[in-house]
């Protein structure tokens, strides 16, 4: 298991009172231990630094902005497809009920797209509200992350976004990390302003999951659903920094109980009868639909994800009480209960819109970011723990203040 935590700006001290950390360990189940090392980051900003220091007065420095900027959330949107699909319509095609699936879920409805609807127009629809609440023009967003795991396109989705809405100046690419995906774009961004010099990142998370659900297995197909949810993070000074901490970790031993393997076709590719080319040409190949043990993967939530919050609250420095809203991966809601008993989070502080969408992978969360600031729940200034877990596996947190 590898994991890294803190954010770490060479010319800054850091203000979190703790070194970053990076921990390996191994586990048979879901284990959350961690070993803590020093990470070195950034080293040819670091180095240049040194070389500057010895060479230059502090006013002759040639990147103080690389390694002095903060960065902070200035908007958000969400799009979801027109058909919903209820516990009830669910029940007429596999052996379930709506009290069944809400008892051990919370999820009551999720929508699906269907027609002429894609997972690019609505990454395009959510990240067109993120920008108008931003007041950032497509010309001046320097980067577009979509995070997702079910992209339209083998090679991604990101240019093609980026090509719709206009953004004729900005890098676009696609990052991989399914449910854990978005937390990741935020963090990416980060370091993209940090370390990289951009002023305005559009980060996406879209995931059209109903394509890879066996419809006929009801431990499954009750779970997910599809939506697209967008936010702009931009540059600011290190004093306005609303990016406070994140922890990030991931298990490749997890994947046993979670993923959308890959699968050959059984089409025989021998091409001649005497058998001199057995394995050539490839076979065509597609993915399968979701597996889960979801057992195991509710096990490793539960665990897991409160040590990752904790750990990224002891970075920046910061009690449990300082946190305004709870803002989890909407997978179950009997995960988010525990992850918030946990924590000790009060119900009313905690961020849940499971019901309405289900599990929508790398949109979940800032789907619920979103809804939630729109209606009023969450303001500038408010502090706010999200965490994202799931697949790979992958997991982890971060401390962000919205505004």
């Amino acid at each position: 298991m590898a994991n890294a935590s803190g954010f770490f700006t060479p010319s800054v001290p850091n203000r979190f009172g703790a070194q970053p950390a990076i921990g390996i360990n191994r586990f048979g189940g879901f284990s959350c231990q961690r070993i803590s090392n020093k990470v070195i980051f950034l080293s040819a900003v670091e180095g240049a630094e040194k070389h500057a220091s010895t060479a230059l007065k502090p006013s002759e420095a040639r990147i103080p902005g690389l390694v002095s900027k903060g960065c902070k959330l200035v908007g958000c949107g969400s799009a979801v497809p027109a058909l919903q699909i209820s516990n009830n319509d669910l029940s007429k095609i596999v052996d379930t009920s709506d009290e069944w699936i809400a008892t051990r879920t919370g999820i009551r409805n999720r929508r699906v797209l269907s027609g002429g609807e894609s997972l690019t127009t609505l990454s395009v629809e959510a990240a067109r509200k993120a920008l108008l609440m931003a007041k950032v023009v497509p010309d001046d967003v320097d980067l577009v992350l979509m995070c997702t795991s079910t992209p339209e396109d083998l090679f991604g989705n990101a240019p093609q976004i980026q090509r719709q809405l206009g953004c004729q100046k900005s890098l676009a690419y696609d990052i991989t990390a399914a449910c854990s995906g978005f937390l990741l774009g935020l963090i990416s961004a980060a370091c993209h302003i940090r370390g990289g010099g951009f002023q305005n990142v559009l980060v996406i998370g879209a995931d059209g999951l109903s394509r890879f659900v066996d419809w006929t297995d009801r431990g499954s197909c009750i779970l997910f659903g599809d939506a697209a949810g967008a936010v702009v993070v931009q540059a600011c000074n290190i004093e306005e920094d609303g990016l406070f901490s994140f922890d990030v970790n991931s298990d490749g031993s997890g994947q046993k109980h979670l993923n959308a393997a890959i699968k050959e076709s059984k089409t025989n590719n021998a091409l001649d009868s005497n058998g001199s080319v057995l394995a050539f040409p490839p076979k065509p190949s597609s993915y399968s639909c979701i597996q889960m043990n979801g057992k195991e993967v509710f096990r490793f939530a539960v665990r897991c994800v409160p040590q990752s919050i904790e750990s990224a609250l002891e970075k920046a420095g910061l009690p449990t009480s300082s946190i305004d809203w709870l803002l989890l991966h909407q997978a179950n809601q009997r995960i988010i209960d525990a992850v918030a008993t946990r924590l000790e989070m009060p119900p009313e502080r905690v961020i849940s819109n499971l019901a309405n969408y289900g599990n929508t992978s790398a949109a979940s969360i800032p789907l619920a970011l979103d809804e939630a600031v729109r209606c009023g729940k969450i303001k500038e200034g408010h502090t706010i723990a999200a965490a994202g877990f799931g697949a790979g596996v992958t997991w982890g947190s971060a401390i962000v203040r919205w505004g």
